[in-house]
């Protein structure tokens, strides 16, 4: 006699970062910084650890980056305290941040 299998009921949550823009309290900004990085934090992920540790999305518009020196302008997207949050922690590894005004890409 065979036995018939039960259906298993699998749940899955998924977070799509378009649809956190609506969430009730919360205000979505997005800012364009310059790092300047010392000689010392050039090879570091700073950028990639920014997506990790804070709830900010980076945008890389433009950059330069030699073995000595090395410099990015990036926009940020997030909530204005988890931008502020990633800005201090970036300061804190000695990195300059300087603001930007306009598209640096678009002219």
């Amino acid at each position: 006699m065979a036995h018939e299998s039960e259906p298993i009921m699998i749940h899955l949550w998924y977070t799509n970062p378009s649809k956190d823009k609506k969430i009730k309290g919360t205000k979505m900004v997005k800012r364009q910084v310059m790092f300047t990085f010392p000689q010392e934090q050039i090879r570091e992920p700073i950028i990639y650890n920014i997506g990790h540790e804070f709830k900010v999305v980076t945008n890389i518009r433009r950059a330069d980056i030699s073995e000595d020196k090395g410099w990015v302008v990036l926009e940020l997207e997030g909530e204005e305290r988890e931008i502020d949050d990633a800005i201090a922690w970036v300061t804190s590894k000695g990195v300059r941040i300087d603001p930007v005004i306009g598209d640096i890409v678009e002219g």
